[in-house]
């Protein structure tokens, strides 16, 4: 794709310099999934502190993201800038965990480390939208898959073992700041820029007054309910097989499979965008929540009597489209919101998001102690059910706008 009149950058380069400094940002979110089982053994922490310490950086995260949704800052500072300082404070936060000796020094900064992260995430999903408006699916599908292979990276590190915890929080912290300088590369805005607003109290909020943006975070929500508690699950969920657990590595052959499980979806984002830039959004949203869900179900009622192999090929099919909607509900923010404040509108939509994160974090592993897989599954495909709902309505509206555009 060439350059636009007074664009500094090919838009293919942009948005790789942007996706990368977001996954090289992110590893400081990541890190607490490669060093809590270590921490659990090093500080004797129990399963509350255990929890506390991984959900913290997403109560931060929510946190940074709403306070940015009220301000307005994200559509009044420019996203590169933002980005910069929220990956440098987050290298920083993440690095102070080396001076800890507990969990109550750790959980402020974890805390702290979601909240520069918020200033991450929704500037770069925004970011990425000024460089691609047809294809703008298919771009915001390659950065949330950059993320998913990060994401999956924890459960590969742990098939291999043997790495200190200090060496992977000194590692992401280095990494996290790289990030941080990577997104100053970029050289200007893409040809589709959102206005620059003044700081404004509640501007973000604005967006929920519009049905398009309240539908795109109802299907959200519902894709986030599956999609943290599938990748933090289906680790234990395979090491649980009996044909696993019998193994005397059962619990490396387990975590190889998971990163295999989880990587699956960088692929299926870049499908899924490639799917919503030809059928619309809430279609190409649908079919991948359908997907998803009815494959929390088949796991349901099946998995104790599959072969393994089957077993894990559902999972990895799960996988797949668990996040091939991700950037879909993105992309219908940005294309239905007020553009003055498309960047708080992306900044409640991920607080919403991530806000039901820590309730089926939490919940799964209750189900799981208590009643059965079968029954946490089940649970699982709550959040699908909610979702497609979400974008049949969503589509008839789109249909309805075309017929009366015609």
């Amino acid at each position: 794709m060439s350059r636009a009149p007074g664009i500094s950058m090919r838009p293919v380069v942009a948005v790789g310099l942007i996706a990368a400094s977001t996954l090289l940002s992110m590893s400081a979110w990541f890190s607490a999934t490669f060093v809590v089982p270590q921490l659990r053994v090093e500080w004797g922490l129990g399963a509350a502190e255990t929890s506390a310490l991984t959900i913290a950086v997403q109560l931060g995260f929510v946190v940074g993201a709403l306070l940015s949704a009220a301000t307005g800052l994200v559509d009044a500072v420019p996203g590169r800038m933002l980005m910069c300082i929220g990956g440098l404070g987050a290298a920083a936060c993440n690095a102070g965990l080396l001076l800890c000796d507990g969990v109550g020094s750790a959980l402020p900064l974890r805390i702290l480390t979601g909240i520069f992260l918020a200033g991450v995430y929704p500037p770069a999903l925004k970011e990425v939208s000024t460089w691609y408006l047809r294809s703008r699916g298919k771009a915001l599908g390659v950065m949330i898959g950059a993320l998913t292979i990060g994401s999956a990276l924890p459960h590969l590190v742990g098939a291999v073992g043997g790495v200190d915890w200090r060496v992977v929080i000194a590692t992401t912290s280095l990494l996290s700041a790289a990030g941080g300088l990577v997104v100053c590369v970029v050289r200007g805005e893409g040809a589709h820029p959102f206005p620059r607003r003044p700081v404004s109290l509640a501007a973000g909020f604005r967006s929920m007054r519009n049905r398009d943006v309240v539908l795109a975070n109802l299907g959200y929500v519902g894709h986030m309910w599956e999609l943290y508690a599938m990748w933090a699950g289906v680790g234990v969920f395979i090491a649980a097989l009996p044909s696993v657990a019998q193994r005397p590595d059962g619990d490396s052959l387990a975590a190889l499979l998971a990163f295999v499980c989880i990587g699956t979806g960088a692929a299926g984002c870049l499908l899924g965008g490639v799917l919503g830039d030809r059928w619309g959004r809430p279609r190409a949203a649908l079919t991948a929540l359908i997907c998803s869900g009815g494959t929390a179900l088949v796991l349901a009622t099946t998995y104790d009597v599959l072969p393994l192999t089957v077993t894990v090929l559902l999972c990895a099919f799960w996988g797949f489209w668990v996040i091939a909607d991700s950037a879909q509900f993105s992309a219908m923010v940005t294309e239905t919101a007020d553009p003055d404040y498309v960047g708080g509108a992306l900044s409640l939509q991920l607080a919403f998001g991530y806000v039901t994160t820590m309730v089926s974090l939490w919940l799964v592993p209750q189900l799981v102690e208590h009643f059965s897989w079968r029954a946490a599954l089940v649970a699982l495909a709550i959040g699908p059910a909610v979702g497609i709902l979400a974008m049949l309505a969503a589509d008839r509206r789109r249909a309805r706008s075309r017929v009366l555009a015609v």
